[in-house]
């Protein structure tokens, strides 16, 4: 079993930056693939970035590409989504989520943190 817990999530106006921290509680850290979501009100949830096990492979939705950083600590169990140059569409809920390598679905899933980008 895996826990995770996000925070770091806010109110911020456009042009702002944030970093989203997601804590993992898990002996098999270094195996799993984490990748942050988001949701906003009335839209399908989408992969925002991912990084792999080894921090080497990392992925990232064309609508953050240059903006957002993923990264990795797997000394401490952190992964985090550091979040450049805020616009009013990323305003969403942000989820961390987690997988093996070898599977297709994200099994687990923390409870979100809010991010809200005022104009």
């Amino acid at each position: 079993q895996v826990q995770l817990v996000e925070s770091g999530g806010g109110t911020v106006e456009a042009g702002d930056s944030l970093r989203l921290s997601c804590a993992a509680a898990t002996r098999t850290f270094n195996i799993l693939t984490v990748g942050w979501f988001r949701q906003a009100p009335g839209k399908e949830r989408e992969l925002v970035a991912a990084v792999d096990g080894s921090a080497r492979a990392k992925h990232y939705h064309d609508a953050v590409k240059g903006r957002f950083t993923i990264s990795r600590d797997n000394r401490v169990n952190m992964v985090y989504l550091q979040l450049n140059s805020l616009k009013p569409e990323d305003t969403a809920i942000y989820y961390c989520a987690a997988k093996l390598r070898t599977t297709v679905e994200y099994s687990y899933w923390g409870q979100g943190t809010q991010v809200t980008v005022s104009s």
